[in-house]
């Protein structure tokens, strides 16, 4: 029998945005597919419920991959594909395996022969990188800072050296209601010339992609909004 496929699904970074940067093509395989593995399976089924492409979503199979999956779980989560099934993974936010525990699903596919299958769809990272005027030749997705003011500073700078050593973009994502703490850390550390972009609710109404030096922002810092956000700098 003919092994299925893994297909790794967009879905958006914004509410109520799916009609407008979920493209056909997603629509399109999400129809071949009924077994599918989330973060958030009450998140998972109210996403594809709203891309209006089943008649129920009743049918739909879940399997839960999260921080917590483990890798001996992983093959288990993999019958349906053995059975000749294709098997999608959603993320609960933008593209699976960036920032994502999906990249668990994608490793043991590639190390099984399974086809990995990835489907355009909008990545804030990405996005946040495309606008912010920041070099795109040379990046470094950090994941998230230290919280800890003296550990934050530290790693700032460090990264900053880095940045200015190898002309890199450094850039970091952050939980909403840290979004202020953050934004003050970085402003704190970094050199008053290095550039500093601060990317809000990316595809959003509320969307703010702003770029300028740190000692631009520190004449008026901001107070930033509990949504999504994606921090750039360049020494």
């Amino acid at each position: 029998m003919e092994s299925g496929r893994l297909f790794l699904i967009p879905t958006v970074i914004a509410e109520g945005t799916q009609q407008a940067v979920i493209p056909p093509s997603v629509k399109d395989a999400l129809k071949q597919i009924d077994h599918f593995l989330a973060e958030d399976v009450r998140t998972a089924r109210r996403y594809l419920s709203s891309l209006k492409i089943y008649d129920s979503i009743e049918p739909l199979q879940f399997g839960v991959l999260n921080k917590d999956t483990r890798q001996e779980d992983i093959p288990n989560l993999f019958a349906p594909v053995r059975e000749g099934k294709n098997l999608g993974v959603l993320s609960e936010s933008g593209c699976p395996g960036i920032a994502d525990p999906g990249a668990l699903a994608a490793r043991y596919a590639h190390q099984n022969g399974i086809q990995v299958v990835p489907l355009t769809g909008p990545s804030s990272v990405l996005m946040a990188l495309m606008a912010s005027g920041l070099t795109g030749q040379n990046f470094a997705f950090h994941g998230y800072l230290p919280i800890d003011g003296k550990e934050s500073a530290d790693a700032i700078r460090n990264l900053e050296k880095e940045s200015r050593a190898k002309n890199q973009t450094q850039i970091f994502i952050e939980t909403p209601y840290r979004n202020n703490t953050i934004a003050s850390n970085l402003l704190k550390a970094l050199h008053e010339d290095t550039l500093l972009c601060i990317a809000i609710d990316i595809t959003g109404t509320s969307e703010s992609i702003i770029t300028k030096p740190v000692k631009a922002w520190r004449k008026d810092q901001p107070e930033l909004p509990k949504s999504p956000a994606v921090f750039l700098f360049l020494a």
